[in-house]
């Protein structure tokens, strides 16, 4: 029997695997955000810190205000490792080294944020935390696809944020930082942010640089072309649109 209540029009279920998760292998100060590949079973959890305000009134029974709320998440991610170099995807790197550390070592930030398959995401159902690792590999057998089960333990609070995501090639890209800084002509530079995979065009001071490689999402790798020294705007296109300049101090 189908259910008689009716849903409104334009209105669709949800999937499991619509939600996205970033490792930032930057600093807070210039966040480097990388997305987690080959992620599944992502869980956050968001309990309540409570205190106690019962008073005679209350007769006996419970009455707890929520005074703060912790943040916890788990998740599954493959071990995929680079055949040249022998070490993991960065985004996996970081949570391993983090897990094996102490102090501010073993912190990473995160956040994650609704990424449907199709349609508008969810403008607010977003957040970012600072967040300690536990990680164990899932996968023990004889023949078994290599990977990990991955824990995360808020540390302070945890912030609603924007939802980062702008739809499947609509997510406008954003340069948080060129380095180093200095570089002449026909030097390499590092362009860090978010956004740039299927990049189409990288300009300093509106000028097409030489050559670029796109890394992953987060970072991009390109030749400097001739300019002059000083400040330029450096700006990256992707189906997406269109970076806001970014000003990088250039050599000759």
């Amino acid at each position: 029997m189908s259910n008689p209540v009716t849903l409104p029009a334009g209105t669709t279920l949800g999937k499991s695997f619509e939600y996205g998760l970033d490792i930032n292998l930057g600093s807070s100060g210039t966040p480097d955000w990388q997305p987690m590949r080959r992620m599944s079973a992502w869980a956050p959890t968001f309990a309540a810190v409570t205190s106690d305000v019962g008073t005679y009134d209350d007769l006996g029974s419970p009455n707890e205000d929520v005074t703060g709320r912790t943040f916890a998440g788990a998740f599954t991610v493959q071990a995929n490792r680079s055949i040249t170099t022998g070490r993991y995807l960065p985004e996996v790197d970081k949570l391993v080294a983090a897990a094996r550390s102490k102090g501010e070592d073993a912190v990473v930030e995160i956040r994650f944020y609704h990424k449907p398959e199709t349609g508008t995401p969810h403008p607010t159902d977003a957040g970012q935390a600072l967040v300690t690792v536990e990680l164990t590999r899932q996968n023990t057998g004889n023949a078994d696809t290599d990977s990990f089960s991955i824990s995360l333990s808020g540390k302070g609070p945890y912030t609603p944020i924007a939802n980062p995501f702008q739809g499947w090639g609509s997510t406008t890209p954003i340069v948080s930082a060129v380095t180093p800084e200095g570089a002449g002509a026909g030097e390499l530079v590092t362009i860090n942010g978010s956004g740039f995979l299927d990049a189409s065009g990288v300009t300093f001071d509106a000028l097409p640089a030489d050559d670029f490689t796109v890394v992953n999402g987060a970072s991009i790798i390109a030749v400097l072309p001739a300019d002059t020294a000083g400040a330029v705007p450096v700006v990256v296109t992707t189906p997406g649109g269109a970076s806001q300049a970014f000003s990088y101090t250039r050599g000759e």
